[in-house]
């Protein structure tokens, strides 16, 4: 299995992370709290807002990046190091971007995002 591959499965447990971070860094989430989480993670402010959103994210891009790795490698026309070496700049750039939305720095997760969504495409062109 080549590193890109495994790029895939942290970017899929990355959103669990925010996840965790979103329910327990205000101490409130707990056995009644697990009835209905969304209804709970609607309510949260600050930090653990913050958090629950950059979860939504992970959760939305990771498909994205998942499906890049996958048609790159079964295109077969690029080196698997440049495989992997663009899978980790996304990671890289994923714990970046999860790094800015917690410390609610706007602007440089705005531009993080995009050399994230850059990384994505970059699959495409380098497998041309």
């Amino acid at each position: 299995m080549t590193v890109a591959f495994w790029c895939v499965l942290i970017a899929l447990f990355l959103p669990y992370l925010c996840t965790g971070l979103a329910k327990f860094s205000q101490g409130k989430f707990g056995p009644r709290q697990n009835h209905d989480p969304r209804a709970f993670l609607d309510t949260l402010e600050g930090f653990a807002k913050r958090a629950n959103s950059a979860q939504l994210n992970s959760f939305e891009v990771t498909p994205a990046f998942a499906a890049a790795v996958i048609i790159a490698h079964n295109v077969g026309n690029a080196q698997p190091v440049t495989l992997d070496v663009l899978a980790v700049l996304f990671i890289t750039s994923r714990l970046l971007y999860i790094i800015c939305y917690l410390a609610d720095w706007a602007l440089l997760r705005s531009i993080v995002w995009f050399i994230g969504m850059g990384l994505i495409f970059s699959f495409f062109f380098v497998s041309m």
